[in-house]
């Protein structure tokens, strides 16, 4: 499972951030964290998504790509003179690139205490196995056969 790398995400981030206490509140995409690992054959994916409306995230696979949406709705009464709002509210949008051998279909999601956590199975023909080697007795003509090569090899390079 691939992940892309955008170094500029986190400097878009603490920009908007900083920014957003003099200007209007953005309605675009917001950034959420996430933690994934690999646990035997399957992966996790644990994302923050804290105060979200568990109808509101939507996850979508196209290809390769798979789509977190949701949305956190800050709810207050529109005469209310705001002392303090730091909490966002938007849309929250993440996506992910997957690597080939997982099972898209069987991926399966909770959410929890504001945590979505997202697991991903491996298919069946990308698993690592064990391939059992097998011997068998060699036939008493084998050995013999294998001894009388041996034997010309030797007299013909030191002749």
């Amino acid at each position: 499972m691939a992940l892309t790398f955008d170094p500029f995400r986190d400097l878009d981030r603490m920009a908007s951030q900083m920014l957003a206490s003099t200007l209007a509140p953005t309605r675009g995409p917001r950034w959420m964290p996430m933690d994934l690992y690999r646990s035997g054959d399957h992966y996790v994916v644990n994302v923050d998504l804290p105060g979200v409306d568990p109808g509101s995230i939507d996850l979508q696979v196209d290809g390769n790509t798979l789509t977190i949406s949701a949305e956190r709705t800050i709810s207050a009464e529109d005469s209310v003179q705001w002392l303090a709002q730091e909490r966002p509210g938007g849309t929250y949008m993440r996506q992910l690139s997957l690597g080939d051998g997982l099972d898209v279909d069987k991926i399966r999601a909770d959410y929890h205490h504001g945590v979505l956590c997202l697991t991903i199975p491996v298919a069946e023909q990308a698993r690592p196995r064990k391939i059992e080697v097998t011997t068998r007795p060699a036939a008493q003509g084998e050995v013999e056969g294998q001894e009388a090569i041996q034997g010309e090899v030797t007299s013909s390079s030191t002749g």
